[in-house]
């Protein structure tokens, strides 16, 4: 709509103020604004009047209605034919001010205005322009504006002192208002610094069970840390002892006597892992477990997976595959941590999967991550578990979970050593279709070296061999899994400052070494004997029942081999003993 004039009105004299702001106020309220746009509109009208006959040297103010509906808007435009306004950015901007207190009008009239321009053309002057926008409302017609004038008051009726009065009324209202605001704001400060004295003694409660938890945490740590060996000791035993049984190394067994070992032997299995798991959990949360790159290829990743878990396959009604997509160059994270998520994701497809086939698969997705799946054609889980399954302690019913009895703890370990790895676990399933789970890593991807030649492991047996271990039981297990093809003289010690002495003395050929013992510890044992020139040489086989993390790993760095005494086995032996025989050769 084309802008509709209401009112032009000169500013050259005092009494032209006052009619201005009288009439811009009556106007306002014609218009149908509130009371308080009203006195706003006033004001403002007042403000640059004021500035229009004092610096200005005189002038003019137009009013009149702009835009449709409903952005309809009161526009007031005062023009001067004074020496116009130097600095007006600094102006509007806040940054001037003059001994009379110019520009404060025009700032405060742009605070009261929905819209504010000022302009000085070459011409000479000052053009001062705002408007505040109508009640939505409440629009105003062409035929509407001529019924509003008609009702404005005549010059005669207009006096300053009318207009004073209507001043003070509109003081005092605000005064009022103002005192409610303030008794308001009172009270809403009363009940902030209320709710802040709540804020802070919840932020107290939180920090103070934030640190119980932390010591709770720490608790844990330590207890499971501390009672993993007390655990460990008698359960290797039980595992290793049974082992012997089955080997029949004293002796046949009746059916009945195999069957009541092996399920003794299982038991144990399954109190052992439940064991390391809860430790691996309790560490991982702590923060205590180190990320230790090394490089690798899938290739002697999935061949080492091979062996490992080809045994547990017990018929030939489900498939064991690996597959390597497409040729991956050497990857540089931590291999143990990925071979123990594979292994755990493994197991589990191998629990619920009565035939088909386990798929264990790797590929590059983008330059800089690499996908690990493990696919099964199980029994599948259902939508509402896929979640459940990463719960520590949750097991999801099916027809398998009467033969397939676990702690609940293989998955959470695993997404929680994922994660500790920069990476993502995640699963995919239809119910009676079999499931998938993706580990996504991010690798540092390298070309393959060409392989060196292997030295030559045939060597002769050493004759020699001290057993350092505080354990009765494990010390007897040891002897009767060494070799006996082949004369040995073995010595024991039951301490470590006993065990470094005659490892000292007597320079055996090999040492089968524990690492929790007392007086001195394996760990220092290790140190000493490789730190010295006369007895660095020797071969030594750490064989422990702790779980050892990344950084222990590396203060063991030379041990011929790393043995757990809860999967010791006369072959498992055998070979790391084969791999001592090649290192230093036999006396």
């Amino acid at each position: 709509m084309k802008a509709l004039p209401l009112l032009t009105l000169p500013i050259v004299a005092e009494e032209h103020v006052v009619r201005a702001r009288q009439l811009a106020r009556q106007l306002a309220e014609l218009l149908g604004f509130e009371r308080q746009d009203q006195t706003r509109i006033a004001t403002a009208v007042s403000e640059i009047a004021r500035n229009t006959l004092v610096y200005g040297r005189g002038g003019r103010a137009e009013l009149a209605l702009e835009g449709t509906h409903p952005q309809q808007m009161l526009s007031v435009r005062f023009v001067d034919t004074g020496p116009g306004i130097r600095d007006i950015a600094a102006i509007l901007d806040g940054r001037y001010a003059s001994q009379t207190g110019m520009g404060m009008g025009i700032l405060g009239a742009r605070r009261l205005m929905d819209s504010f321009t000022i302009d000085c053309p070459e011409s000479g002057g000052t053009v001062v322009a705002f408007g505040k926008r109508l009640p939505a409302d409440k629009p105003v017609s062409q035929q509407d504006v001529a019924a509003l004038l008609d009702r404005l008051p005549q010059p005669g009726a207009l006096n300053p002192q009318t207009e004073l009065e209507a001043q003070h009324r509109e003081l005092l209202r605000s005064l009022s208002e103002l005192r409610t605001r303030q008794e308001e704001i009172g009270k809403l400060s009363t009940e902030l610094d209320d709710t802040n004295r709540g804020v802070m003694a919840l932020y107290a409660e939180l920090d103070q069970r934030a640190e119980d938890l932390r010591q709770a945490s720490e608790v844990k740590t330590r207890f499971l840390s501390n009672m993993s060996h007390e655990f460990r000791t008698p359960l290797n035993s039980i595992m290793a002892l049974s082992r012997m049984l089955l080997d029949r190394a004293d002796g046949e067994l009746t059916d009945e006597q195999e069957r009541q070992v092996r399920y003794i032997r299982q038991s144990a299995q399954a109190l052992t892992q439940m064991v390391n798991d809860l430790l691996d959990i309790a560490k991982v949360e702590a923060g205590k477990v180190d990320v230790v790159d090394t490089d690798f290829s899938v290739t002697e990743l999935f061949g080492a997976l091979r062996g490992v878990m080809r045994p547990l396959l017990h018929d030939d009604k489900v498939d064991l595959v690996f597959e390597e997509r497409q040729a991956v160059g050497l990857l540089r994270t931590d291999e143990g941590k990925v071979s123990q998520i594979l292994r755990n994701l493994i197991s589990n497809a191998l629990k619920f999967t009565a035939h088909g086939e386990i798929r264990v698969s790797a590929e590059l997705r983008g330059p800089d991550c690499i996908v690990f799946e493990v696919a099964d054609t199980g029994i599948g889980i259902a939508a509402h578990d896929i979640d459940r399954i990463f719960d520590e302690f949750t097991q999801v019913n099916s027809p398998l979970q009467s033969c397939t009895k676990g702690s609940g703890l293989g998955l959470p370990l695993s997404r929680k050593l994922a994660e500790l790895l920069g990476g993502t676990l995640t699963a995919r399933s239809v119910q009676g279709s079999g499931s998938t789970f993706s580990l996504a890593l991010p690798g540092v991807l390298r070309e393959v070296p060409m392989p060196g030649n292997r030295p030559d492991s045939k060597r002769p047996v050493p004759r020699r061999v001290l057993i350092v271990d505080d354990q009765e039981t494990s010390r007897y297990v040891l002897r009767q899994l060494l070799p006996t093809d082949v004369p040995l003289e073995l010595s024991e010690a039951d301490n470590g400052t006993d065990g470094l002495s005659r490892a000292q003395r007597d320079q055996p050929d090999l040492v089968l070494l524990d690492l929790d013992l007392p007086g001195l510890d394996g760990f220092e044992i290790f140190r000493t004997l490789r730190a010295d020139p006369a007895t660095s040489h020797i071969p030594i086989v750490i064989v422990t029942s702790a779980v050892l993390a990344a950084g222990e790993q590396e203060r063991l760095a030379g041990a011929v081999g790393i043995l757990s005494k809860a999967t010791l086995s006369r072959a498992l032996l055998a070979a790391v003993l084969s791999d001592a025989w090649a290192q230093v050769g036999a006396a």
